[in-house]
C-alpha cells in the first residue's frame, strides 16, 4: 500500500484496520502466541503507519470473539471499505476434521466444536476477493495445531486472498513455545514501524521481521524470503528449513562470511571500526549467511538486498552503511559462484571508499582485492573484458598496491582485447 498524498483524503478513501485476535496456541502449558499480547502491542501503534496512508480510518479490535459469524461480519464492513485496509490475524490454525477445511480457532473452539466455533479460512479469502488490487495487505503470525500442520503441508501453502499483500507466519506444532507475550515476528514488525523514520514497505517489513526473529525449523513463510523480490502476483511460499536465529552482534563493517580469498601479497581484509547504523533489530547477517552456507543463495541474496534497500532509504546512496551491504553482497555473490555480479560490486564498494578514504586504507586495498580475485575467476571472456578495464582503473588508482598484481591485470586485459603485450 502506498502513502496518499496531502489534501486528497476525501471519504472515499477512508481506510480501516482490522485485528482479529483468535484463540491462543499451548503446548505443554506453554503459550506458542499469545493473540490478545499482539493486539495490545499493535494497538500502540498509529493507524496511518499500519496503513502507510494519511486517510482517515478505523480500526476494530476482535479479542476474545466466540461467534464466527461476529468475526465475518465485521471482515465484511473492513472489505467494504474504499481505502487501504490492513487485517492481521493471529491465533491458532485448526482444521475441521469432518470437512477437511482450515479454519482460525476463536475462543471456546475445541476439536469437536471447530465447524461452529472458528472462523473458515475461506471466509477470509472469499471476503477479500473482491478487492482492488494495491489496497490491501494482510499480516499473520499464526501458529497451526497437529490437526491443521498435515493439511497445510499437503497444499504446501496456506490459501491468500489474490489481490491482497500477504506476509506472515505459521509456525509448526512441535513449537515449544514461551512466555504469555508478544510473539517474536510480530514485535519485530512492530519495532521497525516504530522506529524507522521513512516507513518500510511491506516486503522489507516482512524481511526484517523474518530475518530477526528466532522462527523454530519448519516454519511456513509467506512468502518465502526467496520470492521477496518477485511482484506480489508471483511471489511464492515456502517453508523455512533451519532455524532463524540471530547469533551475537558481529562489527557493522564485517563481511557476511569469512575474507575473500586474495592473492599474495594483497593485504586481508580488516574490519571497521565505523559507528553502528540506527538499525533497531538483531543482526540479520548470521541468517544471511546460515542461508548462503547452506545452498539457499538466492534467498540470502534477497534479504541482503531487502536491507540494502532500507539503509539506502535511511543513510543514502554514497553512505558508508550502503557500501557495507554492498560488499556483503558481494560476498554472497561470490559464494555463490556469480563472479560477474561480485566483481562489479567489490568494484563499486572499491570506489566508493576510495571516495571516502586514504588509497591506502586497508578497506579500500581489501575491496580491491576482492575485486582482482573475483575477476581472476571470470571464465566468461566478454564479461571479464568488460569488468576488466573498471578494475584496472580502480587498481591505478592504488598507489600502495603490489605492482606486479597491476602488471598481471594488464596483461591479461591486453590478452581479452587481442592486444597482447610485447613485453
Amino acid at each position: 500500500m502506498h502513502i496518499d498524498e496531502p489534501g486528497q483524503h476525501s471519504s472515499q478513501q477512508r481506510g480501516h484496520v482490522l485485528l482479529i485476535a483468535g484463540d491462543a496456541a499451548v503446548r505443554r502449558r506453554a503459550v506458542q502466541v499469545a493473540p490478545s499480547a499482539n493486539l495490545a502491542a499493535l494497538g500502540l501503534v498509529p493507524a496511518s503507519v499500519l496503513l502507510n496512508s494519511h486517510a482517515p480510518s478505523d480500526t476494530t479490535y476482535l479479542d476474545g470473539a466466540r461467534d464466527p459469524n461476529t468475526v465475518l461480519m465485521r471482515l465484511r464492513a473492513a472489505a467494504a471499505t474504499p481505502g487501504p485496509l490492513l487485517v492481521y490475524l493471529s491465533g491458532r490454525l485448526t482444521l475441521d476434521r469432518r470437512g477437511r477445511d482450515l479454519h482460525l480457532a476463536l475462543a471456546g473452539s475445541t476439536a469437536s466444536t471447530v465447524r461452529y466455533t472458528a472462523l473458515p479460512w475461506e471466509w477470509l479469502v472469499t471476503e477479500l476477493r473482491p478487492r482492488p488490487a494495491g489496497l490491501t495487505t494482510v499480516v499473520l503470525d499464526l501458529v497451526a495445531d497437529k490437526a491443521a500442520w498435515p493439511a497445510l503441508a499437503e497444499l504446501g501453502s496456506l490459501p491468500a486472498p489474490e489481490a491482497a499483500e500477504t506476509y506472515g507466519v505459521v509456525v509448526p506444532p512441535a513449537f515449544t513455545g514461551g512466555e504469555n507475550t508478544v510473539s517474536s515476528y510480530t514485535r519485530h514488525w512492530i519495532d521497525q514501524l516504530r522506529r524507522n523514520p521513512t516507513r518500510p514497505t511491506g516486503v522489507q517489513l516482512h524481511a526484517f521481521a523474518v530475518g530477526a526473529a528466532a522462527l523454530p525449523p519448519g516454519t511456513l513463510v509467506l512468502p518465502a524470503t526467496r520470492a521477496l523480490s518477485a511482484p506480489p502476483e508471483h511471489r511464492e511460499r515456502g517453508w523455512v528449513e533451519e532455524p532463524v536465529r540471530s547469533a551475537h552482534p558481529v562489527p557493522v563493517a564485517a563481511s557476511v562470511s569469512a575474507p575473500v580469498p586474495v592473492p599474495a601479497p594483497v593485504p586481508a581484509r580488516a574490519p571497521v571500526q565505523t559507528p553502528v547504523p540506527a538499525v533497531p533489530v538483531q543482526d540479520p547477517r548470521p541468517h544471511i549467511h546460515a542461508l548462503a552456507t547452506s545452498g539457499r543463495h538466492h534467498e540470502a541474496a534477497t534479504l541482503a538486498q531487502a536491507w540494502e534497500q532500507h539503509v539506502l532509504q535511511n543513510h543514502g546512496y554514497t553512505s558508508p552503511e550502503a557500501t557495507e551491504w554492498a560488499e556483503i553482497r558481494a560476498d554472497l555473490a561470490r559464494m555463490a559462484g556469480n563472479y560477474r555480479s561480485a566483481t562489479q560490486l567489490w568494484i563499486g564498494a572499491g570506489r566508493s571508499r576510495l571516495a571516502r578514504q586514504s588509497p591506502d586504507a586497508p578497506e579500500v586495498l581489501a575491496a580491491a582485492a576482492g575485486a582482482l580475485y573475483c575477476w581472476t575467476q571470470l571464465k566468461d571472456e566478454a564479461a571479464a573484458r568488460e569488468a576488466g578495464h573498471e578494475l584496472l582503473r580502480l587498481l591505478d588508482a592504488l598507489p600502495s598496491l603490489e605492482p606486479r598484481l597491476l602488471r598481471l591485470t594488464r596483461q591479461r586485459l591486453e590478452v581479452l582485447n587481442g592486444t597482447p603485450s610485447q613485453c
